[in-house]
């Protein structure tokens, strides 16, 4: 049954189809158009992100039906430009979800000078087919003591009955991100990296601030340098030291050579010396050499330790497959820079010799080490010469420094905006492109 009266958090992540079933992609987001004064505002369109993570804008004259499992439009013909918010447009889940507001209504006089928070919001569809916002959901808080809320009862409320949800006061700092974190649960550090850009700025922030330091240390790695860098800046000193603690060391001494040397000493003089030591020792290298691309925090064991205690320590999830896909094995000391490198043993090597066996006899000391000061290119063929996706770095005194691994190869050789691009195909998924961005009428 097709509905006319829907409630806009309950539409995130339905499949968008086309006339035909063909799956276009997924509903993200609501577009709206709030007015200036208390007149219902308009659903401009909807945000669907197609296969490719590219977030189009569809608008709303283009919707057919709205199901319980889907959206179906009235078209295939659709453009996939990138949706670019515009001057007077709101985000409804995350711009308006989350914000503050207070309610004007003689039924619920409970709720008389207290504020609550939006947590939905209803749209239904005009005579003329148009679709508006008509409702609002609303939560209130409920005390427990001093310092101590509880989830309140949920009112539904006719939009005109609400103060708070102007251009001017859905800017103002402070706003909460509850619902906008349960959309990145479960998802990879580089989907939530991909989403986070797609948030106007003040949200940005906010998510950014409401992620732990090691959620957001993984997400800071997978956005494009001059992001980490503006988003660096607004958490300010204290916080951005305490999220390069958390990140990969080679990831937080990119980051940290992007900064000029006075803000970089800064920060590092603000980490743990034990956090702070390795990525002192890694900014010593050229970025595009064996030693600026390599990470300090590869497996390394002694040659006394068994195969049952080499792959529990590569059973760590924390480690990338790559990391992951062999051990290295020294004198001790085992922290970088190490004592003697004796050799590596592969991932696969472990998993066929008993558990009891030691790894010094296992050795692989026949493979080529990279030297620190090898070139990108160097490094590049070495990794297509011995089909690896890892390897050792070791110095003229044969210390293990660390190991390169395949990922940030291939960080290093694709374009320095590879992050921001989509893939460019002119007719993504079936859907063909008109030269119009879209009806934002």
């Amino acid at each position: 049954m097709t509905a006319t009266k829907v409630f806009a958090a309950r539409l995130m992540g339905l499949a968008v189809l086309g006339p035909d079933g063909e799956s276009i992609g997924r509903l993200r987001d609501i577009v709206v158009s709030i007015r200036y004064d208390d007149r219902q505002p308009r659903v401009l369109g909807a945000i669907v992100e197609l296969p490719t993570r590219r977030r189009i804008f569809v608008p709303m004259l283009r919707v057919q039906t709205v199901d319980p499992g889907a959206v179906t439009l009235n078209t295939g013909t659709i453009s996939v430009r990138r949706f670019e918010q515009r001057p007077g447009e709101t985000l409804a889940i995350a711009q308006i979800l989350d914000s503050t507001v207070q309610v004007v209504d003689p039924e619920l006089p409970q709720l008389a000078g207290t504020d609550v928070v939006v947590v939905d919001l209803g749209i239904e569809q005009t005579r003329s087919r148009d679709w508006v916002v008509s409702r609002v959901a609303v939560r209130e808080h409920r005390r427990l003591g001093v310092g101590f809320r509880r989830r309140g009862e949920v009112h539904v409320v006719d939009w005109g009955q609400v103060r708070g949800l102007t251009q001017n006061e859905l800017g103002l700092p402070g706003q909460d991100v509850t619902q906008l974190l349960e959309q990145f649960e479960g998802l990879r550090a580089a989907d939530v990296a991909h989403r986070l850009r797609e948030l106007p700025e003040k949200r940005r922030l906010e998510v950014a601030s409401a992620f732990d330091d090691e959620r957001l240390a993984d997400v800071v790695q997978e956005l494009p340098e001059s992001d980490q860098v503006q988003l660096l800046e607004e958490l300010g000193t204290e916080r951005a030291a305490d999220v390069l603690e958390a990140m990969d060391p080679d990831d937080a001494a990119d980051l940290l050579g992007e900064l000029s040397q006075t803000e970089a000493e800064s920060l590092l003089a603000l980490m743990d010396p034990e956090d702070s030591d390795p990525v002192r020792r890694l900014l010593k290298h050229a970025p595009y050499t064996a030693g600026g691309l390599m990470t300090t925090e590869a497996v390394v064991l002694t040659p006394s330790m068994t195969v049952a205690q080499a792959l529990a320590r590569i059973r760590d999830p924390e480690l990338t497959p790559a990391l992951a896909s062999m051990v290295f094995v020294v004198r001790p000391p085992t922290a970088t820079p190490t004592g003697r490198y004796l050799g590596c043993v592969h991932f696969q090597q472990l998993l066929r010799e008993p558990p009891a066996s030691l790894v010094g006899g296992l050795l692989d000391n026949g493979l080529a080490q990279l030297r620190p000061e090898a070139p990108l290119t160097a490094v590049t063929r070495y990794f297509a010469t011995y089909n690896l996706v890892c390897g050792p770095v070791v110095d003229e005194e044969n210390h293990l420094l660390g190991a390169v691994t395949v990922d940030d190869v291939l960080d290093h050789l694709l374009p320095e905006d590879w992050r921001e691009q989509d893939e460019d195909d002119p007719d993504l998924h079936g859907i063909a492109v008109p030269a119009e961005t879209g009806d934002r009428r």
